[in-house]
């Protein structure tokens, strides 16, 4: 149930035949996400369970779903960059029925991201879902 803008993440990842082309392509994707405001890093945005700094500020607008993101880690911000492409223009019910956890195993992440940054992911997705569950 990914949207389409996801999809075409999947379909790059097909052709990257090595890990570290893809973290390059994750990194690359966080790289070219506009930053956050700092005014929206604030401790009601920041995402706890995470090894680094994550803020994520999620907005409903004419029923659809939208969050931007940010963190002080380059992998991490390429993660958020991946989830706003799972996400945002989902109405807030369709968020809920995502499985974000399925959808990035399809990426090749699990088996490729530390612990702790696995457990980061798993917050991340959390703070997404509780937003959209209001």
């Amino acid at each position: 149930m990914a949207t389409a803008a996801f999809e075409e993440i999947v379909e790059d990842f097909e052709f990257l035949e090595d890990w570290e082309d893809r973290y390059r392509y994750v990194i690359e994707q966080g790289k070219s996400m506009a930053p956050l405001d700092d005014a929206l890093k604030v401790p009601a945005t920041k995402v706890e369970g995470c090894a680094s700094q994550v803020w994520l500020h999620a907005v409903v607008e004419d029923g659809q779903f939208h969050f931007d993101g940010d963190s002080d880690a380059m992998i991490v911000k390429g993660l958020i960059a991946l989830l706003r492409r799972l996400y945002n223009g989902l109405e807030p019910e369709s968020v809920l029925k995502v499985d974000a956890r399925a959808e990035m195993t399809r990426l090749g992440l699990n088996d490729h991201l530390s612990a702790q940054r696995s457990n980061g992911l798993r917050a991340m997705i959390e703070r997404v879902r509780s937003v959209a569950a209001g």
